[in-house]
């Protein structure tokens, strides 16, 4: 799209904004065309801006949901339990839940076209994405060893679109206009959208005081009468770009979200919300893209499958001996039981800036406690205990690590010197910067075994800084 076209939507979008009753946008900032540092639209200061400024407010009343969109009062068998339609194959109620009622409502919403009071915000939103569910098969490959490729869950999405959402539209086509010259490729598609926008910029929110719809948990988030949080879009709030080091957050009032300046922000500088310390792995998955500032949060995931076949192998343990362990795993409910090795990220500032780094210690004790499980009952079944529980957990530790390197291609120094070679907004580049935060890990991982094994010790990380409540 032309820059005019372009500034021209975000300049309708605003608007559209400062018309809502009860909106506010501070003269201190200005939403910009950010497509030259491939961040599409983003808000800057375009003055100095004091610490807990408010920078823009949105009712409550305007963000996008089913207790906000008409649809719910136009099929109120979908979305209330005790309406829902029968499901045909066991006759029981099928009620939608949160993310297929919010797909419903922005399907419905969207293909009002101009009829639908949310046009303007619609019209800003993203048409295509980075995210993996939209990767080809090569794309993905160079994700090589990451687990993020085994949570995609496209055919997962695609299926619930075709059994969950299309029914709906193709049954109430007076409700959802245009549908019928859109084929059901078209409406997955469209659905696939939807889908990514809630993943990408939707808010779990908090409780609204005046809402007699919906009842308030002991954590005091606002839940629909299932139990689920409900979720919603929050228009201005999807134009903050984000990163790890931020300066702005959201807050939740009874009748409307604010943003708010976490910190004094100099004229020209970037307005950034924090998602949360994900690893750049989901950090990708989700919003479809990575930062160098979230390599602080990349982990490796240790399934319990793999804590078992590095068992097994070192062990030498025969089936029927691991399978006592898992029953008596089980019974302790750790057969499911994986581990997560990650930064130590305790002493953080307040605006997200770390002041040092190691592998926590808390995420490595709960794998050696695993361990110490697993070994604890392949002495107890097994003939052989003769070696030492210390001696056994270092070695599978060792096997685990380098079972998980082989699962990469390419050396981390290797992907070092191929980063600079690519593009920002490159899809291999993001794989790549994937890959080499779950690299680092590993190779800290392996330095912590290596120690250990010198020392005769356990294997040890920082210890967490702790918070009290």
């Amino acid at each position: 799209m032309s820059a005019q076209g372009f500034n021209s939507q975000s300049q309708a979008f605003l608007e559209w904004f400062n018309s809502i009753p009860g909106s506010t946008f501070s003269d201190a900032i200005e939403l910009v065309d950010l497509r030259s540092a491939n961040a599409g639209r983003g808000i800057i200061a375009t003055k100095d801006i004091e610490e807990d400024s408010v920078l823009f407010t949105i009712p409550r009343t305007h963000i996008l949901s089913k207790q906000t969109s008409a649809l719910r009062s136009k099929l109120p068998q979908v979305f209330d339990a005790d309406q829902a339609p029968a499901d045909p194959e066991n006759g029981f109620a099928v009620k939608q839940d949160r993310w297929t009622s919010l797909i419903l409502v922005m399907l419905y919403e969207y293909l009002q076209g101009d009829a639908s009071s949310w046009k303007p915000y619609f019209d800003v939103l993203p048409e295509s994405f980075n995210t993996p569910m939209f990767w080809s098969d090569a794309e993905l490959d160079e994700l090589q060893g990451s687990a993020t490729r085994q949570r995609i869950g496209k055919e997962e999405a695609e299926e619930m679109f075709r059994t969950r959402i299309i029914p709906i539209v193709r049954q109430n086509a007076s409700v959802f206009p245009r549908q019928e010259a859109v084929s059901d490729d078209q409406l997955v598609a469209l659905a696939h959208r939807m889908g990514s926008l809630i993943m990408s910029y939707a808010f779990d929110l908090d409780k609204d005081d005046d809402s007699d719809e919906e009842d308030e948990n002991e954590d005091g988030w606002q839940v629909d009468r299932d139990d689920e949080l409900l979720m919603g879009m929050v228009p201005m709030a999807d134009m903050l770009n984000a990163d790890a080091v931020f300066n702005a957050v959201i807050n939740h009032a009874a009748d409307s979200l604010t943003a708010t300046a976490t910190r004094p922000i100099k004229e020209g500088e970037e307005i950034l919300n924090f998602y949360g310390p994900l690893a750049n792995s989901e950090l990708l998955r989700r919003y479809g893209y990575v930062t160098e500032a979230h390599m602080r949060h990349d982990v490796v995931e240790i399934s319990p499958e793999v804590i078992e076949a590095a068992v097994k192998a070192e062990l030498q343990v025969d089936d029927s001996v691991l399978e006592k362990v898992r029953a008596k795993l089980e019974e302790r409910e750790l057969a499911d039981e994986g581990a997560v090795i990650e930064w130590d990220t305790g002493a953080v500032e307040d605006d997200g800036t770390l002041l040092a780094q190691d592998l926590s210690r808390d995420s490595l004790e709960e794998l050696n406690a695993l361990l110490e499980a697993y070994l604890k009952y392949v002495e107890k079944y097994s003939q052989d205990r003769k070696r030492p529980r210390e001696d056994a957990a270092i070695s599978i530790l060792r096997r685990i690590v380098h079972g998980f390197q082989a699962k990469y291609t390419t050396s981390l120094e290797e992907d070092q010197r191929l980063l600079g070679s690519l593009g920002a907004m490159d899809r291999r580049k993001m794989a790549v910067v994937v890959r080499m935060g779950e690299k680092t890990v590993l190779q800290k991982l392996q330095s912590v075994v290596m120690g250990a094994q010198s020392d005769q010790g356990p294997v040890e990380g920082s210890k967490r800084a702790r918070t009290s409540n």
